[in-house]
């Protein structure tokens, strides 16, 4: 691990060692619903706010409720700007998701489920993966056998059961990570 980046890590723990603990007092009540996920978007941009300036990145953040998740996306200002904060494969996006969920589990006092992009990199990855089961679904109509893909990530798997579900087909995760992958199924 490179110095500048042990720096930008012991910083940003910091930032959340540092923050205001606000948590529901004892009676008070805890957060439900709509009001949790937003308090995990605010306390996810309050966040990636301090990290963006720690890093001297410039970048936009915008919360967002999908589902039952908070979406929490930073987007670029200047081309090529937040490629550090994404990493080969997204391993970097990755981390600082953890982070950032734990950031806003600090605040809300409740585990985040809520999911990070930065740079457009997870929408980008969302779009390929749909085509790669598109292929993978065709494969498995023509054929009438199982298909199974390469190696994934939890969210990676999770774009692929939902466009085979969309199908109208089958699938399951198989395997241990990190070569967990899934198996496209007609029946």
């Amino acid at each position: 691990m490179s110095d500048n980046t042990e720096t930008v890590l012991a910083e940003t723990e910091a930032v959340v060692d540092n923050e205001s603990d606000s948590t529901p007092e004892e009676g008070e009540g805890k957060l439900t619903g709509q009001q949790l996920l937003e308090s995990e978007g605010d306390a996810a941009a309050d966040y990636l706010e301090a990290l963006l300036d720690i890093t001297d990145l410039d970048g936009d953040i915008d919360i967002d409720v999908e589902g039952n998740r908070a979406m929490v996306s930073v987007v670029e200002v200047k081309a090529g700007d937040l490629h550090l904060l994404v990493g080969d494969n997204g391993e970097v996006l990755d981390a600082l998701q953890e982070l950032t969920r734990l950031a806003a589990a600090r605040e809300t006092g409740e585990r985040s489920r809520l999911m990070l992009d930065i740079g457009g990199h997870r929408a980008a990855r969302r779009a390929a993966l749909v085509e790669e089961a598109k292929v993978a679904i065709e494969e498995a109509r023509s054929t009438g056998e199982s298909v199974k893909m390469a190696p994934m990530t939890a969210f990676e798997r999770k774009v692929v059961h939902d466009a085979v579900a969309d199908a109208g087909l089958n699938s399951e995760s198989e395997g241990e990570d990190p070569m967990r992958y899934v198996v496209i199924r007609t029946s």
